[in-house]
């Protein structure tokens, strides 16, 4: 099985502080737009991209940095939108495009988008397609959805994973060789969560035998998971 990726069959808790986000060119526009709030000089921010391409960890940190709320389409009402928007309060709604195809949430959308600019409200919304590509039946929603910011992240190229090993081990005060960050690039899923797992898999395992971490044993562990899964 070599070069395939390894899928972790345990619960992920991606460290989502400002302190763990490390900006590449994969991700350095949508984070130049969550640094630039509050000037946005549109109604609503759409950050679009593939799962685990850090959409969440951005969103987290515009909500530290705005305050915003954050809305549940599926199940708000028009009056808790009201009350989130009121005073120009900027609200957060995530995984829009999967919420759509899964309920009716097309017109609590629009109330929403019009609640915002009347009030003064900023949203930003993600999803892994851009509206364009959203199964939109009301004319309404697409035309306001036509006027926000469009912004995507790709998925995490290497450095930007070899960084996030790199200070992941760091934080865990951890010294590993080169090869052993290389070779966990090219076992595990290409994600954040994902890598951030292993490390943590790895240190446990260090910890017990009172061994460094080598190839030797990432792949042992890797490979146990993988008959695992």
């Amino acid at each position: 099985m070599a070069g395939s990726q390894l899928i972790f069959p345990f619960e992920e808790r991606p460290d989502h502080a400002v302190e763990a986000f490390i900006v590449a060119a994969s991700n350095r526009h949508a984070f130049v737009w969550i640094e630039r709030w509050p000037d946005w000089p549109f109604v609503a921010l759409v950050l679009v991209g593939p799962a685990g391409c850090g959409k969440t960890h951005l969103a987290t940190l515009w909500q530290e940095r705005s305050g915003a709320a954050a809305i549940d389409l599926a199940t708000a009402g028009i009056e808790q939108a009201a009350a989130l928007t009121a005073g120009g309060a900027p609200v957060l709604v995530e995984d829009c495009d999967r919420i759509l195809n899964e309920t009716p949430t097309e017109r609590p959308l629009l109330q929403l988008y019009n609640l915002a600019k009347e009030s003064g409200s900023r949203l930003l919304l993600t999803a892994r397609q851009p509206p364009s590509q959203w199964r939109l039946g009301l004319p309404d929603l697409k035309s306001r959805l036509n006027s926000a910011m469009v912004v995507a992240i790709d998925p995490p190229d290497d450095e930007l994973l070899r960084s996030v090993a790199a200070k992941l081990f760091e934080d865990k005060q951890i010294e590993v060789k080169e090869e052993v960050v290389a070779y966990l690039l090219v076992r595990c899923e290409r994600t954040v969560a994902s890598l951030s797992q292993a490390v943590e898999m790895l240190n446990t395992i260090s910890k017990e035998r009172q061994r460094p971490i080598t190839v030797p044993m990432a792949r042992e562990v890797l490979f146990q998971s993988d008959d695992e899964d």
